[in-house]
């Protein structure tokens, strides 16, 4: 199993971008998918990206697509989620979760990070 940290995000204004960082640590040598979900207040969690072991293959929410950029660095064990054009709806707690399927789904994740806050406002 791996172990996830979070980091990169903040307060930024409409527009503007930010750049999410999830850092594995533990069992990084066995193939894992990474997905980025986040949870909004009164709102469930949603799916955001996921991105295959070797990065070949990558999926995204209608609502991120052409806007956000999933990828991965093996060689540093981090995945990355690139976010630009933000808007107020994007504020949620950013969270990042690895199984092997690069599932959809939250549920079939079973290492999961503490989550970032993103703060997109004027």
């Amino acid at each position: 199993q791996v172990q996830l940290v979070e980091s990169g995000g903040g307060l930024v204004q409409p527009g503007g971008s930010l750049r999410l960082s999830c850092a594995a640590s533990g069992r990084t040598d066995s193939p894992y998918a990474v997905g980025w979900f986040r949870l909004a207040p009164g709102k469930e969690r949603e799916f955001v990206a996921t991105i295959s072991w070797r990065g070949g293959t990558a999926s995204y929410a209608e609502s991120v697509k052409g806007r956000f950029t999933i990828s991965r660095d093996n060689a540093r064990n981090t995945v990355y989620l690139q976010m630009n054009s933000l808007q107020p709806e994007d504020t949620a707690v950013y969270y990042c979760a690895a199984d092997t399927t690069g599932s959809r789904t939250s549920h079939s994740y079973d290492s999961w990070g503490q989550g970032t806050q993103v703060t997109v406002s004027s």
